[in-house]
Protein backbone atom coordinates (compact mmCIF):
# COMPACT_ATOMS: atom_id res chain seq x y z
CA UNK A 1 0.00 0.00 0.00
CA UNK A 2 1.46 3.38 -0.88
CA UNK A 3 1.73 5.68 2.20
CA UNK A 4 2.81 9.51 2.26
CA UNK A 5 5.38 10.59 4.87
CA UNK A 6 4.50 14.09 6.17
CA UNK A 7 7.11 16.50 7.47
CA UNK A 8 6.26 16.43 11.32
CA UNK A 9 6.42 19.69 13.79
CA UNK A 10 10.04 19.25 14.88
CA UNK A 11 9.16 21.64 17.54
CA UNK A 12 6.37 24.28 19.23
CA UNK A 13 6.04 26.91 16.58
CA UNK A 14 7.63 25.31 13.90
CA UNK A 15 5.65 26.14 10.64
CA UNK A 16 8.06 24.62 7.55
CA UNK A 17 11.59 22.72 7.33
CA UNK A 18 13.75 22.83 4.32
CA UNK A 19 14.87 19.56 3.17
CA UNK A 20 18.72 19.74 3.50
CA UNK A 21 19.88 16.26 2.52
CA UNK A 22 18.04 12.53 1.66
CA UNK A 23 19.93 9.76 2.85
CA UNK A 24 17.62 7.00 0.87
CA UNK A 25 17.30 6.65 -2.90
CA UNK A 26 13.94 6.12 -4.87
CA UNK A 27 13.75 2.55 -5.23
CA UNK A 28 15.48 1.99 -1.90
CA UNK A 29 14.16 -0.51 0.74
CA UNK A 30 13.75 1.17 4.71
CA UNK A 31 12.93 0.14 7.84
CA UNK A 32 11.05 1.55 10.09
CA UNK A 33 13.02 4.65 11.98
CA UNK A 34 15.44 4.53 9.28
CA UNK A 35 16.84 8.27 8.77
CA UNK A 36 15.10 8.97 5.64
CA UNK A 37 16.54 12.85 4.86
CA UNK A 38 18.90 15.87 7.05
CA UNK A 39 15.42 18.79 7.77
CA UNK A 40 16.29 22.13 9.00
CA UNK A 41 14.20 23.86 10.67
CA UNK A 42 15.00 26.97 13.26
CA UNK A 43 19.09 26.86 12.72
CA UNK A 44 18.57 22.92 14.04
CA UNK A 45 19.29 20.31 11.47
CA UNK A 46 17.66 17.01 12.40
CA UNK A 47 17.06 13.28 10.87
CA UNK A 48 14.07 13.04 10.22
CA UNK A 49 13.42 8.72 10.86
CA UNK A 50 10.87 6.50 8.46
CA UNK A 51 7.13 5.92 9.95
CA UNK A 52 7.12 3.05 7.87
CA UNK A 53 8.74 0.38 6.45
CA UNK A 54 9.10 -0.98 2.77
CA UNK A 55 10.33 0.42 -0.64
CA UNK A 56 10.63 4.36 -1.41
CA UNK A 57 8.81 5.18 -4.69
CA UNK A 58 8.91 8.89 -4.84
CA UNK A 59 10.93 12.00 -3.58
CA UNK A 60 8.27 14.00 -3.32
CA UNK A 61 10.61 17.25 -2.19
CA UNK A 62 13.73 18.06 -3.24
CA UNK A 63 16.83 18.76 -1.63
CA UNK A 64 16.78 23.11 -0.96
CA UNK A 65 13.00 22.64 -0.97
CA UNK A 66 11.04 24.26 2.11
CA UNK A 67 8.31 22.26 3.03
CA UNK A 68 5.20 23.24 4.83
CA UNK A 69 4.51 20.93 8.24
CA UNK A 70 2.04 18.41 7.41
CA UNK A 71 3.23 18.23 3.91
CA UNK A 72 4.00 15.04 2.42
CA UNK A 73 7.70 14.92 1.39
CA UNK A 74 7.80 11.14 0.22
CA UNK A 75 5.78 8.05 -0.95
CA UNK A 76 6.61 4.41 0.50
CA UNK A 77 5.06 1.14 -0.69
CA UNK A 78 4.66 -0.91 2.26
CA UNK A 79 3.94 -4.39 -0.01
CA UNK A 80 0.36 -4.56 1.90
CA UNK A 81 -0.98 -5.17 -1.93
CA UNK A 82 -3.76 -2.16 -0.61
CA UNK A 83 -2.51 -0.06 -3.26
CA UNK A 84 -5.34 0.54 -5.52
CA UNK A 85 -6.66 3.47 -3.39
CA UNK A 86 -5.49 6.43 -5.99
CA UNK A 87 -6.22 4.07 -8.83
CA UNK A 88 -9.85 3.36 -7.68
CA UNK A 89 -10.51 7.23 -7.60
CA UNK A 90 -9.47 7.44 -10.62
CA UNK A 91 -11.33 4.38 -11.58
CA UNK A 92 -14.61 6.06 -9.49
CA UNK A 93 -14.65 9.14 -11.33
CA UNK A 94 -14.64 7.64 -14.68
CA UNK A 95 -16.98 5.32 -13.47
CA UNK A 96 -19.19 8.71 -12.88
CA UNK A 97 -18.74 10.21 -15.99
CA UNK A 98 -20.16 7.42 -17.98
CA UNK A 99 -23.23 6.47 -15.70
CA UNK A 100 -23.92 10.02 -14.00
CA UNK A 101 -27.26 8.54 -13.22
CA UNK A 102 -25.30 6.38 -10.16
CA UNK A 103 -24.03 7.10 -6.99
CA UNK A 104 -20.52 6.24 -6.43
CA UNK A 105 -18.47 5.45 -3.46
CA UNK A 106 -14.71 7.04 -3.37
CA UNK A 107 -12.34 6.35 -0.65
CA UNK A 108 -11.77 8.44 2.45
CA UNK A 109 -9.42 8.32 5.52
CA UNK A 110 -10.91 7.25 8.93
CA UNK A 111 -8.84 9.81 10.44
CA UNK A 112 -10.69 12.24 7.78
CA UNK A 113 -14.27 10.80 8.58
CA UNK A 114 -13.88 11.98 12.09
CA UNK A 115 -13.05 15.15 11.24
CA UNK A 116 -15.27 15.71 9.45
CA UNK A 117 -18.41 14.47 11.50
CA UNK A 118 -16.48 16.79 14.27
CA UNK A 119 -16.30 20.11 12.59
CA UNK A 120 -20.01 19.19 11.33
CA UNK A 121 -19.45 19.30 7.62
CA UNK A 122 -21.91 18.15 5.40
CA UNK A 123 -21.82 15.58 3.01
CA UNK A 124 -21.20 18.15 0.38
CA UNK A 125 -17.70 19.49 1.85
CA UNK A 126 -16.94 15.78 2.78
CA UNK A 127 -17.43 14.24 -0.72
CA UNK A 128 -14.93 16.68 -1.55
CA UNK A 129 -12.44 16.60 1.16
CA UNK A 130 -12.26 12.87 0.64
CA UNK A 131 -11.67 13.03 -2.73
CA UNK A 132 -8.43 15.29 -2.14
CA UNK A 133 -7.31 12.71 0.20
CA UNK A 134 -8.22 9.34 -2.14
CA UNK A 135 -5.19 11.09 -4.59
CA UNK A 136 -2.61 10.62 -1.91
CA UNK A 137 -3.04 7.02 -1.41
CA UNK A 138 -4.45 6.63 2.11
CA UNK A 139 -6.24 3.85 4.30
CA UNK A 140 -9.73 3.80 3.29
CA UNK A 141 -13.31 3.92 3.97
CA UNK A 142 -16.49 3.69 2.25
CA UNK A 143 -18.25 6.93 1.86
CA UNK A 144 -21.47 8.04 -0.33
CA UNK A 145 -20.61 10.47 -3.06
CA UNK A 146 -23.00 12.27 -5.13
CA UNK A 147 -22.67 11.41 -9.24
CA UNK A 148 -21.58 14.13 -11.05
CA UNK A 149 -24.92 14.60 -12.49
CA UNK A 150 -26.33 15.22 -9.03
CA UNK A 151 -24.10 17.72 -8.85
CA UNK A 152 -24.14 19.31 -12.32
CA UNK A 153 -28.36 19.55 -11.35
CA UNK A 154 -27.67 21.51 -7.39
CA UNK A 155 -24.95 24.13 -9.72
CA UNK A 156 -25.74 27.42 -9.97
CA UNK A 157 -23.55 30.48 -10.77
CA UNK A 158 -23.56 33.20 -8.26
CA UNK A 159 -24.21 36.73 -8.96
CA UNK A 160 -22.53 38.38 -5.84
CA UNK A 161 -19.02 38.36 -7.10
CA UNK A 162 -17.42 35.84 -4.38
CA UNK A 163 -16.48 32.60 -4.96
CA UNK A 164 -18.43 29.34 -2.94
CA UNK A 165 -15.31 26.68 -2.68
CA UNK A 166 -14.49 24.06 -0.05
CA UNK A 167 -11.68 24.37 2.46
CA UNK A 168 -9.70 21.84 0.85
CA UNK A 169 -10.46 22.92 -2.83
CA UNK A 170 -9.05 26.08 -1.86
CA UNK A 171 -5.69 25.12 -0.65
CA UNK A 172 -5.14 22.84 -3.44
CA UNK A 173 -5.61 25.55 -6.07
CA UNK A 174 -3.15 27.57 -4.62
CA UNK A 175 -0.47 24.54 -4.51
CA UNK A 176 -1.02 24.34 -8.22
CA UNK A 177 -1.22 27.99 -8.78
CA UNK A 178 -4.59 28.68 -10.06
CA UNK A 179 -7.02 31.34 -9.52
CA UNK A 180 -10.08 29.75 -7.86
CA UNK A 181 -12.07 32.37 -8.94
CA UNK A 182 -11.45 31.16 -12.45
CA UNK A 183 -12.75 27.14 -11.67
CA UNK A 184 -15.95 26.48 -12.67
CA UNK A 185 -17.84 24.78 -9.43
CA UNK A 186 -20.59 22.00 -9.74
CA UNK A 187 -21.50 22.32 -6.43
CA UNK A 188 -24.93 23.71 -4.73
CA UNK A 189 -24.88 27.65 -5.99
CA UNK A 190 -21.82 27.25 -7.61
CA UNK A 191 -19.60 25.37 -4.99
CA UNK A 192 -15.75 24.90 -6.20
CA UNK A 193 -15.23 21.10 -5.37
CA UNK A 194 -11.75 19.42 -5.48
CA UNK A 195 -12.75 17.38 -8.16
CA UNK A 196 -13.11 21.10 -9.93
CA UNK A 197 -9.79 22.23 -9.31
CA UNK A 198 -7.97 18.65 -10.84
CA UNK A 199 -10.15 18.52 -13.72
CA UNK A 200 -9.28 22.69 -14.43
CA UNK A 201 -5.82 22.04 -13.25
CA UNK A 202 -5.60 18.97 -16.17
CA UNK A 203 -7.71 21.00 -18.68
CA UNK A 204 -4.93 23.67 -18.81
CA UNK A 205 -2.24 20.81 -18.53
CA UNK A 206 -1.03 21.84 -15.03
CA UNK A 207 0.62 19.08 -13.25
CA UNK A 208 -0.20 18.59 -9.18
CA UNK A 209 2.30 20.45 -6.75
CA UNK A 210 3.58 16.82 -5.04
CA UNK A 211 4.52 18.89 -1.24
CA UNK A 212 3.30 22.32 -0.09
CA UNK A 213 6.62 24.36 -0.81
CA UNK A 214 7.63 28.30 0.41
CA UNK A 215 8.73 29.79 -3.43
CA UNK A 216 11.66 31.98 -1.98
CA UNK A 217 10.83 35.25 -0.88
CA UNK A 218 7.86 34.48 -0.24
CA UNK A 219 6.33 36.62 2.47
CA UNK A 220 8.87 39.35 1.87
CA UNK A 221 8.51 43.04 1.83
CA UNK A 222 9.36 43.98 -1.94
CA UNK A 223 12.18 46.01 -1.50
CA UNK A 224 12.15 49.83 -3.37
CA UNK A 225 15.35 48.92 -5.37
CA UNK A 226 15.60 45.45 -7.04
CA UNK A 227 19.58 44.15 -7.22
CA UNK A 228 20.96 44.63 -10.92
CA UNK A 229 24.85 42.89 -11.80
CA UNK A 230 26.29 46.35 -13.15
CA UNK A 231 26.89 45.81 -16.84
CA UNK A 232 30.01 44.00 -17.85
CA UNK A 233 30.65 41.89 -14.88
CA UNK A 234 27.84 39.55 -15.43
CA UNK A 235 30.76 36.57 -15.69
CA UNK A 236 32.34 37.83 -12.08
CA UNK A 237 29.88 37.20 -9.86
CA UNK A 238 28.77 34.14 -7.84
CA UNK A 239 25.01 33.69 -6.57
CA UNK A 240 24.74 31.08 -4.12
CA UNK A 241 21.08 30.04 -3.04
CA UNK A 242 19.77 31.68 0.29
CA UNK A 243 19.31 28.52 2.47
CA UNK A 244 20.39 26.25 5.39
CA UNK A 245 21.47 28.29 8.33
CA UNK A 246 21.64 31.28 6.47
CA UNK A 247 18.14 31.63 5.59
CA UNK A 248 17.40 30.90 9.28
CA UNK A 249 19.41 33.71 10.25
CA UNK A 250 17.77 35.88 7.54
CA UNK A 251 14.30 35.39 8.53
CA UNK A 252 14.67 35.93 12.08
CA UNK A 253 16.97 38.74 11.75
CA UNK A 254 13.94 40.54 9.00
CA UNK A 255 11.50 39.05 12.15
CA UNK A 256 13.47 41.51 14.81
CA UNK A 257 13.84 44.03 12.11
CA UNK A 258 9.62 44.22 11.10
CA UNK A 259 8.43 43.67 14.79
CA UNK A 260 10.81 45.20 17.82
CA UNK A 261 11.88 49.16 17.86
CA UNK A 262 14.97 48.65 18.87
CA UNK A 263 16.66 50.75 20.28
CA UNK A 264 20.44 50.96 22.42
CA UNK A 265 21.90 51.90 25.96
CA UNK A 266 25.58 51.82 26.27
CA UNK A 267 27.35 51.52 29.90
CA UNK A 268 30.87 50.11 31.06
CA UNK A 269 31.80 47.72 33.79
CA UNK A 270 34.48 48.22 36.13
CA UNK A 271 35.69 44.09 35.93
CA UNK A 272 38.89 44.34 38.40
CA UNK A 273 37.20 42.63 41.62
CA UNK A 274 35.53 40.16 39.44
CA UNK A 275 38.75 39.32 37.47
CA UNK A 276 40.57 39.01 40.77
CA UNK A 277 37.76 36.55 41.71
CA UNK A 278 38.03 34.12 39.05
CA UNK A 279 41.90 33.85 39.65
CA UNK A 280 41.09 32.44 42.91
CA UNK A 281 38.42 29.66 42.33
CA UNK A 282 39.87 28.98 38.83
CA UNK A 283 42.25 26.29 39.97
CA UNK A 284 39.28 24.78 42.25
CA UNK A 285 36.81 24.63 39.66
CA UNK A 286 39.18 22.94 36.97
CA UNK A 287 40.17 20.44 39.56
CA UNK A 288 36.25 19.45 39.55
CA UNK A 289 36.42 19.00 35.82
CA UNK A 290 35.19 22.94 35.06
CA UNK A 291 36.60 25.32 32.58
CA UNK A 292 34.96 28.91 34.42
CA UNK A 293 34.88 31.72 31.92
CA UNK A 294 33.20 35.20 32.99
CA UNK A 295 29.93 34.33 31.16
CA UNK A 296 28.63 32.29 34.29
CA UNK A 297 29.08 35.02 36.52
CA UNK A 298 27.36 37.61 33.73
CA UNK A 299 24.36 35.19 33.33
CA UNK A 300 23.95 34.66 36.57
CA UNK A 301 24.42 38.68 37.16
CA UNK A 302 21.87 39.33 34.68
CA UNK A 303 19.21 36.84 35.86
CA UNK A 304 19.21 38.83 39.46
CA UNK A 305 18.81 41.62 37.55
CA UNK A 306 15.86 40.24 35.87
CA UNK A 307 13.76 39.86 39.11
CA UNK A 308 14.17 43.76 39.79
CA UNK A 309 13.30 44.74 36.06
CA UNK A 310 10.39 42.27 34.94
CA UNK A 311 10.01 43.84 31.70
CA UNK A 312 13.14 43.06 30.27
CA UNK A 313 12.32 39.84 31.03
CA UNK A 314 8.88 39.91 28.72
CA UNK A 315 7.48 39.62 25.46
CA UNK A 316 4.82 40.85 23.42
CA UNK A 317 1.97 38.44 21.76
CA UNK A 318 1.10 40.02 18.76
CA UNK A 319 -1.84 37.98 17.84
CA UNK A 320 -3.78 38.54 21.42
CA UNK A 321 -1.65 42.42 21.89
CA UNK A 322 -0.86 41.47 25.62
CA UNK A 323 2.27 41.61 27.22
CA UNK A 324 3.64 38.44 28.63
CA UNK A 325 5.85 38.78 31.94
CA UNK A 326 7.69 35.80 32.91
CA UNK A 327 8.54 34.34 35.81
CA UNK A 328 11.49 32.08 34.61
CA UNK A 329 14.37 33.36 33.23
CA UNK A 330 15.89 31.44 30.39
CA UNK A 331 18.45 32.96 28.52
CA UNK A 332 19.30 32.60 25.09
CA UNK A 333 23.75 32.63 24.23
CA UNK A 334 24.29 33.73 20.97
CA UNK A 335 27.34 31.32 19.35
CA UNK A 336 29.49 31.39 16.41
CA UNK A 337 29.51 28.08 14.52
CA UNK A 338 31.02 27.37 11.01
CA UNK A 339 27.74 27.26 9.82
CA UNK A 340 26.40 30.63 11.09
CA UNK A 341 24.85 32.13 14.26
CA UNK A 342 23.15 29.95 16.59
CA UNK A 343 21.39 31.07 19.74
CA UNK A 344 20.57 27.85 22.40
CA UNK A 345 18.97 28.60 25.44
CA UNK A 346 20.17 27.50 28.98
CA UNK A 347 16.93 27.20 31.28
CA UNK A 348 16.07 28.56 34.69
CA UNK A 349 19.45 30.37 35.22
CA UNK A 350 17.53 31.84 38.13
CA UNK A 351 17.92 28.99 40.14
CA UNK A 352 21.30 27.48 39.15
CA UNK A 353 25.09 28.10 40.58
CA UNK A 354 27.79 30.06 38.65
CA UNK A 355 29.53 26.06 38.64
CA UNK A 356 26.52 24.60 37.26
CA UNK A 357 25.69 27.57 34.79
CA UNK A 358 29.39 26.91 33.45
CA UNK A 359 28.94 23.24 33.05
CA UNK A 360 26.06 23.97 30.84
CA UNK A 361 27.54 26.87 28.93
CA UNK A 362 30.31 24.90 28.33
CA UNK A 363 28.19 21.62 26.93
CA UNK A 364 25.55 23.86 24.90
CA UNK A 365 28.27 25.66 23.55
CA UNK A 366 30.63 22.72 22.23
CA UNK A 367 27.43 20.85 21.08
CA UNK A 368 26.25 23.69 19.25
CA UNK A 369 29.45 24.13 16.99
CA UNK A 370 29.35 20.69 16.04
CA UNK A 371 25.31 20.90 15.55
CA UNK A 372 23.94 18.36 17.47
CA UNK A 373 21.37 20.61 19.16
CA UNK A 374 18.07 19.42 19.40
CA UNK A 375 15.29 21.25 18.30
CA UNK A 376 14.24 22.12 21.67
CA UNK A 377 17.47 23.67 22.95
CA UNK A 378 16.68 26.60 20.49
CA UNK A 379 13.47 27.94 21.37
CA UNK A 380 12.03 29.57 24.74
CA UNK A 381 14.41 32.24 25.74
CA UNK A 382 13.20 35.22 27.73
CA UNK A 383 16.17 37.07 27.29
CA UNK A 384 19.97 36.80 25.24
CA UNK A 385 23.31 37.66 25.63
CA UNK A 386 25.87 38.01 22.60
CA UNK A 387 29.32 37.82 23.94
CA UNK A 388 30.65 39.17 20.94
CA UNK A 389 33.78 40.35 23.09
CA UNK A 390 35.08 36.76 22.70
CA UNK A 391 36.77 37.83 19.17
CA UNK A 392 37.89 40.81 20.15
CA UNK A 393 35.07 43.24 19.50
CA UNK A 394 34.86 46.48 21.63
CA UNK A 395 31.42 48.23 20.57
CA UNK A 396 28.30 46.74 18.88
CA UNK A 397 24.61 47.11 18.41
CA UNK A 398 22.78 43.44 19.17
CA UNK A 399 20.21 42.22 16.71
CA UNK A 400 17.18 41.22 19.23
CA UNK A 401 16.26 37.67 19.34
CA UNK A 402 12.57 38.21 18.75
CA UNK A 403 10.10 37.51 20.76
CA UNK A 404 12.55 38.31 23.65
CA UNK A 405 12.13 42.22 24.96
CA UNK A 406 15.89 42.94 24.85
CA UNK A 407 19.43 40.91 24.41
CA UNK A 408 23.03 42.38 25.79
CA UNK A 409 25.99 42.49 24.39
CA UNK A 410 29.09 41.84 26.28
CA UNK A 411 32.54 42.93 24.93
CA UNK A 412 36.17 42.71 25.05
CA UNK A 413 37.67 43.02 28.63
CA UNK A 414 40.51 45.69 28.43
CA UNK A 415 43.12 47.51 30.28
CA UNK A 416 42.44 51.71 30.64
CA UNK A 417 43.14 54.14 32.80
CA UNK A 418 40.41 55.14 35.13
CA UNK A 419 39.88 57.91 38.25
CA UNK A 420 39.29 55.80 41.07
CA UNK A 421 37.49 56.93 44.35
CA UNK A 422 40.30 58.48 45.88
CA UNK A 423 40.99 60.60 42.49
CA UNK A 424 44.00 58.57 42.06
CA UNK A 425 44.62 56.94 38.26
CA UNK A 426 44.59 53.16 38.32
CA UNK A 427 44.71 50.74 35.83
CA UNK A 428 41.30 48.93 35.84
CA UNK A 429 39.94 46.05 33.66
CA UNK A 430 36.96 48.09 31.76
CA UNK A 431 34.22 46.03 29.34
CA UNK A 432 31.27 47.97 27.74
CA UNK A 433 27.93 46.82 28.09
CA UNK A 434 25.62 47.71 25.27
CA UNK A 435 21.86 46.59 25.75
CA UNK A 436 18.97 46.63 23.18
CA UNK A 437 15.43 46.87 23.93
CA UNK A 438 12.15 46.62 22.48
CA UNK A 439 10.90 50.59 23.41
CA UNK A 440 7.26 48.91 22.63
CA UNK A 441 7.89 46.99 26.01
CA UNK A 442 10.69 48.86 27.94
CA UNK A 443 11.26 52.26 28.39
CA UNK A 444 15.00 54.23 28.46
CA UNK A 445 14.81 54.99 32.12
CA UNK A 446 14.07 51.35 33.06
CA UNK A 447 16.80 49.60 30.92
CA UNK A 448 19.57 51.96 31.81
CA UNK A 449 18.67 51.12 35.54
CA UNK A 450 18.91 47.81 34.79
CA UNK A 451 22.05 48.21 33.12
CA UNK A 452 23.38 49.55 36.56
CA UNK A 453 22.08 46.49 38.74
CA UNK A 454 24.58 44.27 36.65
CA UNK A 455 27.30 46.31 36.76
CA UNK A 456 27.24 46.84 40.91
CA UNK A 457 26.13 43.14 40.68
CA UNK A 458 29.35 42.64 38.76
CA UNK A 459 31.52 44.51 39.93
CA UNK A 460 30.92 43.29 43.78
CA UNK A 461 31.42 39.70 42.70
CA UNK A 462 30.62 39.06 46.52
CA UNK A 463 27.19 40.58 46.73
CA UNK A 464 26.36 38.98 43.15
CA UNK A 465 27.55 35.52 44.98
CA UNK A 466 24.79 36.35 48.18
CA UNK A 467 22.25 38.22 45.98
CA UNK A 468 21.66 35.51 43.43
CA UNK A 469 21.14 32.79 46.16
Amino acid sequence: MAKEVLLPELAESVVEGEILKWLVQEGDTITAEQPLCEVMTDKVTVELPSPYAGTLTKRLAQEGDVVAVHAAIAIIEDGSGATQAAGSTAQALQTTAENPTTTDTLPVTAQEERSIVESGNTTDDADDTSLFKAFAGDETVKMPVLSGAARTETAAPRTDGRVLAVPAARQLARELGLDITQVPGSGPNGRVRVLDVHQHAAAQQQPAAPAAKATPGAGMPVPPVQYKTPKGYEDRETRVPLRGMRRAISNQMLASHLYTVRTLTVDEVNLTKLVQFRARIKGEAEANGVKISYLPFIFKAISTALRKFPSLNSSFDEATQEIVLKDYVNLGMAVATDAGLMVPVIRDVNTKSVMTLAREISDIGGRAKDGKLKPEEMAGSTFSVTNIGSIGALFSFPIINVPDAAIMGVHSIVKRPIVNDRDEIEVAHMMYLSLSFDHRLVDGAEAARFCKEVIRLLENPDRLMLEAM
